[in-house]
């Protein structure tokens, strides 16, 4: 892969991200003071503070499983907050 395509992935990836955090603020937390966060938002806030952020079609639907169990651990997430970002990705892909 090219330094060009690299770069057009991360920047659709990066656009990807901001549009799913927006639609997430707009329709997943509009709701009760003190629901639950969305998947689209967990996802946004834990796993691109680390990572580069992949499309979720980057990865199968088992493989997402299989990151959801390994990163719960390594990020400090809740099974909801896990099975929630799991799920977004799954849909998303």
């Amino acid at each position: 892969m090219n330094a060009m395509n690299i770069r057009n992935e991360r920047v659709i990836a990066a656009a990807l991200l901001l549009g799913l955090i927006g639609l997430a603020a707009m329709f997943g937390c509009a709701g009760t003071q003190g629901a639950a966060k969305p998947g689209a938002l967990l996802w946004g806030e834990n796993c691109g503070s680390c990572h580069n952020i992949r499309t979720p079609a980057s990865q199968t639907d088992e493989h997402w499983e299989v990151v959801g169990m390994h990163m719960r651990a390594r990020a400090n997430l809740t099974s909801e907050e896990a099975g929630k970002i799991v799920e977004f990705l799954q849909m998303s892909n």
